[in-house]
């Protein structure tokens, strides 16, 4: 019996022992067993809203099921309904340092991140200011459900939250927080809401405060988890292929034995007073790149307005219809403005940002922005621009819907606001909202006595912005039932050989190569991917930033469409469109639905083939980029990678593959000219030879005569012929850049290796790697340097090696404190070469190799990760058949195969190492810091008996 099934049973008999009276006549009565506990009561079906159902048990637990059998994933996700708004003064950053704490172990899984990593499974935790949520996404079986409910309900309640965990895990935590503090957007969002707030925990960031996050008791951090953390206060979400009858039956047979609470859940009362003036805080520190913030007090996540006030935001932000854009990006007084929005349980924010460039005057796109948002007279909102509004934001709902996945996370943070059901509610508030709606809100909040951008000025008979109290979600959402649930799509198992048994594969007249797997799917989901590559190593030569830029011009407008109505037949069509360029080529994705699909092919031909190059779009484009670009002049990361890279793969100035420096791209993309763009266009582009690759509901014959159609004369006057990856013998070497004023620094080590994919030694390689710091939670790297020593937020390795060349790469990587870098040094090689010299134990490989095939069932459960590897594979002539020959071989491999490829290929004295931080200052720190107390004296030996 489990301990949680054992304590109502014990309760019991303690009880039925105290009824026995202690007389002689008792002691005459012969003795009978206590009679068993009852059984706990039957979850209570409590709603169900299109697919989704709510059960409560009886300990007061809401339990939310989601079946999808067209996902061979299913996902587990609990979500506490506390966060960073629930913590005490000295404790900010609490809730989220126990997010993190809960991976350290707990009374029957001591090993949390083992087991997640032998389990395949897709983890993570997040913590927001009203909820935190734990989830993971496994491979669809009863074992791994049972192994998921059984985690999840353990860490409800018997977590360790030790003080050895809380040193270590403090400084993971710590490092987490100067990774945000190498942001200036970042820092300066954060400046803005400690401003904007006088009184509401809002005012602080789940991060919380470093000094708060380096000495929070381990006493407070333990009250926090036994108040908040039971089953009256939590929400188990799981959502995929399940069965529902069975997945309750077997929630409550993990979760009904946690008894209900009987303490009561503390009551926040802060309401935060309304603003009585604008407001002003100026940040100052090392960047490149200026940024604006203007922020605003709205209503609650669940009152009516926030639907209008969303729309406002995609009215006045979005790009390039938003006004905010016309007005500052395209008139170039800003490189960028996006909107800044908090849709929370209490009364949230409502803001803008903007970047400017160095050169530019901040002030006057403070003024610009500000003369845009707090006019409202000046330019009403018109009916156009609410339906673009409610078309977008409409359109990316109804996509998520269509991915259960991502719909059981979501609703965490609805939760968080009242309840799940808000999120059906606030769409169909977004269907029925009215321009007059916009227009009003618009009014009503953002005003300048509500703002939050700078320094306080009296002001008299201050205009102020009464914020309405959040509605009672409870009554709100009391039997509301909301669309029909969608249509569920076919149970899809995929395997390597499955995914080639359904798919077919062609290549049409003139050599474009199709790859095509029909198959039923959650709301008519389909994915394409398509990859059209350009010349050779010589005619690409010395063009600069021409072939990356060229594609990413090409969503930016049409001989027939501008950029607004692209966007907006996108929009109605509900297809999400993503190209990217890599120089020699470009890959275009697609998700859309089966009803659309005919429809957005002929604009899809329209987007590669009539490209219109508009002058005004590529200004704004340099303007973006150069952005872009000189934000990352300070960057730590940025400036030990491309270090790094350029030093692995030297090839000359003017060679296709050269890696440009920071100024090399700053003046490639200054001397960019239209006509460059179009000759490359036209030089270059075509379908001949390319690759479509299309996964999930579609008709395949109508698909490959309407490409046929589209593409099937689209031939580049340029041939392509594949450019080499070339292995270079690399020298060893170190190289160490000072980056002032940022806390958090970079560590890169790697080699190049003679190695294609093919070779004998590349399973053992990959797996080794694996095992060593490729894993995402239980790498030899990640247990040492995160989880035993605090050192890093972010640690690993990666091993690469390409199809078609004998070129590859071995290389690790962290980021850290500054003045931890002797000490990570010394982790990465006392680690490395213990598994150069004693290789892996049996056990590790056996639960390293449960949890890399299960993880690779779980990629390719994406559908539109599978479109994108069916396109490269029909490139290099590939097919999944060799994907079931490598998990063959790696599923092999025994622990002096592994060791001995290791020691073959990877050679520490070959190491290329980049560190990017700010040494300098850490070390005057260090300097200025007080000196240690002395070590006390050793204590005297006791007394002999």
């Amino acid at each position: 019996m489990s301990s949680l099934a054992r304590g109502p049973v014990l309760a019991m008999a303690l009880v039925c022992a105290a009824l026995i009276s202690p007389t002689s006549e008792a002691r005459k009565i012969k003795q009978q067993p206590p009679p068993p506990a009852p059984p706990p009561a039957a979850p209570v079906r409590v709603t169900s809203v299109e697919g989704i159902t709510e059960y409560q048990l009886a300990n007061g637990l809401r339990v939310l099921l989601f079946p999808d059998n067209s996902k061979q994933t299913m996902t587990v996700n609990v979500t506490y309904l506390v966060g960073s708004r629930h913590e005490n003064y000295g404790e900010t950053g609490m809730a989220h340092l126990l997010e993190h704490m809960l991976f350290k172990g707990s009374t029957n899984h001591k090993e949390i991140l083992p087991e997640l990593a032998a389990h395949g499974a897709r983890p993570n935790g997040t913590t927001s200011w009203d909820r935190t949520n734990y989830y993971e996404t496994v491979n669809a079986s009863e074992e791994n459900l049972r192994w998921a409910l059984s985690l999840e309900s353990d860490r409800m309640v018997n977590s360790f939250i030790t003080r050895k965990d809380l040193d270590t895990e403090m400084t993971v935590v710590r490092n987490e927080f100067e990774m945000g503090e190498n942001s200036p957007m970042g820092v300066l969002f954060k400046r803005v809401m400690s401003v904007a707030y006088d009184w509401h925990n809002y005012g602080k960031m789940p991060i919380g405060a470093r000094s708060d996050i380096e000495g929070v008791p381990i006493e407070r951090l333990q009250a926090f988890y036994k108040t908040y953390y039971k089953p009256d206060n939590a929400i188990v979400l799981v959502a995929g292929k399940i069965d529902e009858a069975a997945t309750l039956k077997l929630v409550q047979e993990y979760f009904a034995g946690i008894p209900r609470p009987t303490r009561a859940l503390p009551e926040l009362h802060t309401l935060e007073p309304v603003q009585d003036g604008d407001r002003q805080v100026t940040l100052r520190r090392e960047g490149d790149v200026q940024a604006l913030v203007a922020a605003y007090h709205v209503p609650s996540g669940s009152h009516p307005d926030f639907a209008a006030l969303q729309l406002l935001a995609q009215v006045l932000a979005d790009a390039p219809s938003g006004r905010l854009y016309k007005g500052l990006v395209e008139t170039r007084k800003a490189a960028a403005v996006f909107p800044a929005n908090l849709q929370l349980q209490d009364p949230g924010m409502f803001g803008f940002a903007a970047q400017v460039r160095e050169d530019s005057s901040l002030d006057a796109a403070r003024v610009a922005l500000l003369d845009i948002i707090e006019k409202p007279a000046a330019k009403p909102v018109t009916g156009e621009e609410v339906e673009r509004a409610r078309t977008k934001i409409l359109k990316q709902i109804d996509l998520s819907l269509n991915n259960s996945e991502a719909v059981g996370l979501t609703l965490s943070d609805w939760a968080g606001m009242g309840d799940w059901r808000l999120m059906f509610i606030h769409r169909d508030r977004l269907r029925a909202v009215k321009v007059e709606d916009v227009q009003r809100v618009w009014a009503a909040y953002l005003k300048p006595a509500n703002r939050t951008v700078g320094l306080f000025l009296p002001t008299k008979n201050p205009e102020r912005a009464d914020i309405p109290a959040k509605p009672d979600v409870l009554a709100l959402v009391k039997d509301y039932k909301g669309d029909a649930a969608r249509t569920a799509g076919e149970e899809f198992d995929p395997s390597p050989a499955n995914i080639e048994a359904r798919t077919t594969r062609k290549e049409l007249p003139g050599g474009l190569k199709l790859a095509l797997l029909p198959k039923t799917t959650r709301g008519g989901t389909v994915f394409m991917g398509l990859s059209l590559r350009f010349g050779d190593v010589k005619s690409l030569n010395n063009l600069g930033a021409i072939p990356s830029v060229t594609p990413a011009m090409l969503m930016r407008g049409t001989t027939r469409h501008t950029r607004q109505q692209l966007q907006d037949e996108l929009d109605r069509l509900k297809a999400r469109v993503n190209i990217n360029g890599w120089g020699s080529g470009m890959y275009l994705h697609l998700e859309t639905t089966r009803e659309n699909l005919p429809a957005i092919m002929p604009l899809i031909a329209e987007i590669l083939r009539e490209p219109s190059f508009d002058a005004a779009e590529l200004e704004q484009m340099r303007t973006e980029t150069l952005a872009g670009i000189e934000q990352q002049r300070s960057d730590p990361g940025s400036i030990a990678n491309t270090a790094f890279q350029k030093v692995m793969k030297p090839y000359p100035k003017g060679d296709i593959r050269y890696v440009d420096s920071l100024d090399d791209s700053v003046a490639d993309i200054k001397a960019l000219k239209r006509e460059q763009l179009q000759k490359f266009h036209k030089d270059f582009f075509g379908a001949q030879p390319a690759e479509i690759a299309v996964v999930g509901d579609f008709d395949a014959a109508a698909f490959e005569a309407q490409v046929t159609q589209l593409f099937g004369g689209w031939k580049a006057p340029k041939p392509f012929t594949r450019g080499t990856n070339d292995y270079f013998e690399v020298p060893a070497q170190s190289k160490t850049f000072e980056t002032p004023d940022k806390a958090q620094a970079v560590f890169l080590a790697g080699q190049n290796l003679a190695l294609r994919d093919d070779d004998p030694d590349y399973p053992a390689l990959i797996f080794g790697n694996y095992m060593l710091g490729g894993g995402f939670l239980n790498s030899r790297l990640l247990t040492r340097i995160r989880v035993k020593e605090g050192l890093s937020y972010g640690v690993g390795s990666q091993l690469s090696a390409e199809p078609l060349d004998k070129s590859g790469g071995f290389g690790m990587f962290a980021i850290y404190a500054p003045q931890n870098l002797a000490k990570l040094e010394q982790a990465f090689h006392e680690e490395i070469d213990r598994v150069l010299k004693d290789g892996f134990t049996d056990e590790e490989i056996t639960q390293a190799k449960s949890g890399w095939i299960q993880s690779r069932n779980v990629g390719r459960a994406q559908d539109g990760g599978v479109a994108a590897a069916l396109s490269s594979y029909l490139f290099i002539g590939r097919t999944f058949a060799w994907d079931a020959e490598f998990e063959k071989k790696v599923m092999a491999l025994d622990g002096a195969q592994i060791k001995a490829a290791l020691k073959k290929h990877i050679d520490p004295s070959k190491f290329v190492v980049m560190k990017a931080g700010d040494f300098a200052g850490a070390a005057k720190a260090a300097a200025a810091a007080p000196p240690a107390a002395p070590a006390a004296p050793p204590a005297a030996p006791a007394a002999k008996p």
